[in-house]
């Protein structure tokens, strides 16, 4: 049975849109490091249809000399959760349509590994509340954006998740690896 591990970069208040903000901040090697650790296991990518349609430009003209992250993006099959057929196609790929948690349980059961999520914040917030998500990895980066897409929206119940691990960068961002409760 696989699991899940989830990857996000988010501000001090949780806005994780757009993450064109982080670039100011650097890319510590020691990121792409933990960055490879959680990869480096996984057999699959589950990604919501947007963060799939931003990624595929992104990261199918890379090759591994330009960024080290390429071949597992390439060429890891990626499940695709969305209402609507994406508009890029970026192979290996399956669409598994609209948000159903029991497709979801069905992907993890058939897969012998981790299944990789990046982004795809609406799709993370539904496997937080349906309680499938394993690990969550959580870049947090030394500023309050203000505004923009939050991680956590008011009005939802509580997400009790238990502290893994920790990891602190010399550009002031924070690894925080949690766990279910």
């Amino acid at each position: 049975m696989g699991t899940i591990a989830v990857h996000e970069f988010i501000a001090l208040d949780g806005v994780y849109q757009d993450p064109s903000w982080t670039f100011e901040y650097g890319f510590d090697p020691r990121m792409g490091e933990t960055l490879a650790e959680i990869t480096g296991s996984a057999k699959a990518i589950l990604l919501g249809r947007r963060t799939y349609e931003m990624f595929a430009p992104a990261w199918s003209s890379r090759t591994a000399e330009d960024d080290p992250g390429a071949p597992f993006f390439n060429d890891t099959h990626k499940y695709v959760v969305g209402a609507t057929e994406p508009n890029v196609d970026w192979g290996p790929s399956t669409r598994l349509g609209a948000y159903d948690p029991e497709a979801i349980r069905r992907l993890k059961d058939e897969t012998d590994g981790v299944i990789y999520v990046s982004g795809s914040g609406t799709l993370v917030r539904g496997l937080l509340a349906d309680g499938l998500v394993d690990d969550l990895h959580l870049f947090v980066y030394p500023v309050a954006r203000g505004t923009g897409e939050h991680l956590f929206r008011d009005g939802v119940d509580p997400t009790k998740l238990r502290l893994k691990a920790t990891d602190v960068y010399d550009n002031g961002v924070v690894h925080l690896d949690y766990g279910p409760a």
